[in-house]
This record gives C-alpha cells, structure tokens and sequence, in this order.
C-alpha cells in the first residue's frame, strides 16, 4: 500500500509512546505527518483504575507531547471519538495497530483512519499465525514458541544449539530465599524524579476525585516508574548493569522486606512503548557475552520478554475477543470487597495481607505474587475469572488489556482449560513457606489444613483438587497430586471446613 502523505496526522495511543512507532522506517507514518495524542477521560471513568497507574500513564502521555513540541496536537476530551472530531474532522488518520480488542474495533470502525501494523513486539501478528496454525492443535505452549523466536531472532544461541546446551534453565532459577536475610543485598533498582508535569498530573487526579468524576483505588505516592523514554533507558541500564548478575537465581523467591529482589521492574515502560523488546533481550545477551552475568540470570530475563511477554501478546489476538470470557471450571464466585479495595483488612494470612499492601501502595509486584499468592487465591476460591482479569487490568501499573487476558484467563485461573498451560498454577501453603519468609510469622500454619490453625492456601488447595477432581485427574500433570486427596485422612473435616466458609 502506498505511504500516506506528509500531511497525514498520525495517532499515538497511550502506550505507543516509544521512537518505534513514529519512525517512517517499513511503513510507519510519514516522517513528516504530524502527530497527534488525545487523552480521554472516559477511559478513567470505565475503570476504578489504581491511582499509581492512572498517574503513571497522564505523566508519560503528557512528557512525550512535551518532547514533541509543536509536531504534536494534544487533545484532552471526554472521548477518543471526540478529541479525533475536534482535532482532525473527517480528515484521514492514521495509527499504528491498537494494544486491545476495544481499541482495534474503534478504529477500524471509522472509516478514515488507517490501521498500520502493530509495533513494538519481535515477532510479527503474520508470523505468529503461520508458527501457531502448524502445530495443528488447539493448545499452544510457550515452551515451543520461545525456542522458536530464539532461533528466528539468533537469541542466546551457540551456532543451531541453544547456549550452554539448555533452553530452558529454570530448574537454576527456583532456588528460595537465603535464609535468614532480609533482602538480596543487590543495588536498588532505578527510582525517577518527578517534574512539574507529574505535580500537574497529581493535581488533575485530586480534581478529578474531589469532584466525583473519576473514581480510583490505591494510594498515589511519588511515582516510581519511568515515565519518557530517557528514564526507561536509565532503568535498563541500572538493571542490566547492576542487576541482572543476580536475577536468575533467586528469580522466583519472594523476601517480604526487599520486594523489588533483582527483577527488572521494566514491564510498565515496555507496556508504555518506551522500550523495545529487542534492546532490552540483547543488551541482556551481551551482558553475559561479556562475562558479567551469569546464563542462568540472562536466559531467565530474555525468557521472560522474548517468551512469555511476546507469547502472551500473541495469544491474545490468535484466541479473539471471546477468549476472554473463558470459564471451563465454571467459577462464579464475586470478589470480596476487600479483595476490590487492595485492604488487607479481610485476611490475616500474612503473604495475602503483605500483598495487598504492597499492590495498594505502589500498584506492582513481581510475577510470583501475582501468580502463586493472588491469583492462586482467586482460583482456590473460584472467584469468577473475568473479574480477577478485570481487577488485575485495573491494580497494576503495567496492566492492560493483552497482559491480562491471557496471563489471568489462561495462566492464572486455568479457566480456558489448559490452551496455552499444561496445568494450573496453584499450589498449598508448603510452596509459600519454601519460597518466602511469609510463613514464620504468620497465625497459621503451612502444614495444617483443618482448624483455626489452618493454612487458606493448603486447605483451599485441596478443596480445589476435590472440586475439579474428575478434570484433573486426567491431567497428567495433576494426577498424581489428585489421587493424593485419597491419602487425606481429614478429607470430610476439609471439606466441611469449606462449606461452612461458603455459607
């Protein structure tokens, strides 16, 4: 298709805030065009957002209109539909492919704007199909499509062989905690400084609250999380440098004084458009090459974006729209209040409670939180999925609508039944102990699931087996765990346990 004209206005969306996605290079907006940016209020309005995030996104939209200077309209509207008509009219516009199924329909749905292909991912909407419709099944692995994108992409690679031998070195990184420290003992990730723009910001978000408009959740306190591009930069480089050395190992422990341990905390800057997945994979890779990290750490990070970032992304339009109301366990159970809050006041087990706070006051924590404490939760207790997605998009800094579909839907809540894992993601009170410093100091115990002394994560384990006992027997992965229930002498105790908590 011919290259638009110069005087073709080109859209950025919230998250298309990189150099990527206005470079003219393989048809790209014309180098000239210019560009334009509409903030819409509404998008506020549709979500009780996380304070930290809502701040978070205006800061990095309003930075990057400043870079732009007069090459850029900025448009504050109630709507996306009317800052383009107050903007542009009918004039024809052009953006780069949406980041949610929402988006997309909205702009393929008028007819002047052109959709461009999608930016900021390694592979390629078109190469994901032809990769994903050759295996010929309805389950998708990321296993198999991480070890692809290494070849196609000549990542961490030894000729045709992976690097070290291995492609996978996660047994090297699920090592718990030291015993005993408090934290890694690893330099601080990188903090910003906030400027005028984030005081103006915070001051739109009191307005906002103070007159009713906008609801939020969470506390808004300085922002921690970069913001421009030249911020995003300094954090990879903070992290590659001074991080990354110590990031394998310890990759999936959780220490509750040092929650930030030797993770990247690059994931809102990726999911803004501020970094490229490709600088980020390869400045990990030459960190190694250089000897000054270990394979274990980079492959554990390259895994990471190259893999599971890019897979998940992926699935996201291979599935469509309708995955996301996937219930294969049919739970249906709404969320607590508390739960909704980010309080920590509804539990007193202390990894759940420690959580929370961390989550309410920051909008972040790392994949193994995420997964093994909150999500794990909602899943033992069969709360409805499309909830747990949603309060997932709304309490995360780097959460939106491709993230958490599929992470959430598919990984977290197995409630697709096994379409991109092989099992759910779940476990007792006996993992949390191994893999943090929770369980010493909490009211109950990992090893008791009946009585006041009871673990909620164990004994809601097991009621979890017992409830989906004909499902995941047949998994191969869960079967020797189900047939376990059989070996429970306290099953019936267990399992009125759970009906009178349900009552």
């Amino acid at each position: 298709m011919a290259e638009e004209g110069s005087g073709t206005p080109h859209l950025l969306f919230g998250d298309q805030l990189g150099p990527h996605f206005v470079d003219a290079a393989r048809g790209g907006p014309h180098q000239d065009a210019p560009l334009l940016m509409i903030e819409s209020k509404s998008v506020f309005r549709r979500r009780r957002f996380h304070r930290a995030k809502a701040h978070l996104v205006l800061s990095a939209m309003r930075h990057r209109a400043a870079e732009l200077g007069g090459r850029v309209r900025y448009v504050r509207a109630e709507t996306y539909r009317q800052g383009l008509r107050e903007a542009v009219g009918d004039t024809r516009v052009t953006v780069h492919h949406p980041t949610s199924h929402a988006a997309h329909a909205f702009v393929r749905g008028l007819p002047s704007v052109r959709v461009l292909p999608a930016r900021g991912f390694l592979v390629t909407h078109d190469e994901f199909r032809i990769w994903a419709d050759g295996h010929g099944t309805k389950h998708l692995r990321q296993e198999d499509f991480y070890r692809w994108v290494r070849q196609t992409h000549d990542l961490l690679m030894d000729g045709d062989g992976p690097a070290g031998g291995r492609w996978n070195l996660d047994h090297d990184n699920r090592q718990p905690p030291p015993r005993g420290a408090e934290d890694l003992g690893v330099p601080a990730p990188y903090r910003p400084r906030e400027s005028d723009i984030d005081a103006e910001v915070r001051a739109d978000l009191d307005r906002w609250a103070r007159d009713g408009d906008v609801e939020f959740v969470g506390e808004d306190a300085p922002r921690g999380f970069p913001a421009t591009r030249r911020e995003a930069l300094a954090a990879l480089r903070r992290f590659v440098e001074h991080r990354l050395a110590t990031f394998g190992a310890h990759e999936d422990a959780i220490l509750s004084a040092d929650a930030t341990m030797s993770h990247s905390l690059l994931s809102s800057s990726l999911n803004l458009g501020l970094l490229h997945p490709a600088e980020c994979v390869e400045r990990a890779e030459a960190r190694w090459r250089s000897g000054d990290a270990p394979l274990n750490s980079a492959e554990g990070f390259v895994r990471q974006i190259a893999g599971w970032r890019e897979f998940v992304w992926h699935v996201y339009w291979y599935f469509g729209e309708q995955y996301r109301a996937s219930n294969t366990l049919r739970h249906h159970e709404p969320l607590p209040g508390w739960f909704n809050q980010l309080s920590s006041q509804g539990t007193e087990a202390n990894c759940l409670t420690h959580t929370l706070d961390q989550v309410r006051s920051t909008g972040w924590t790392h994949h193994i939180p995420r997964l093994m404490i909150l999500g794990s939760f909602a899943l033992q207790r069969g709360w409805e999925p499309r909830a747990v997605t949603d309060w997932f998009h709304r309490s995360f800094v780097d959460g939106y609508d491709w993230v958490m579909v599929p992470n959430v839907v598919g990984m977290s809540q197995y409630a697709d039944g096994g379409r991109m894992t092989t099992k759910p993601y779940t476990s007792g009170g006996a993992y949390i102990n191994r893999m943090s410093d929770f369980c010493g100091s909490c009211r109950y115990k990992p090893s008791v699931r009946v009585g006041e002394d009871a673990c909620p994560f164990t004994a809601g384990y097991w009621n979890l087996l017992h409830r989906h006992r004909d499902r995941f027997e047949r998994n191969a992965r869960m079967s020797q765990a189900v047939r376990g229930l059989d070996r429970l002498r306290d099953l019936e105790a267990l399992l009125e346990q759970e009906r009178d908590r349900r009552d």
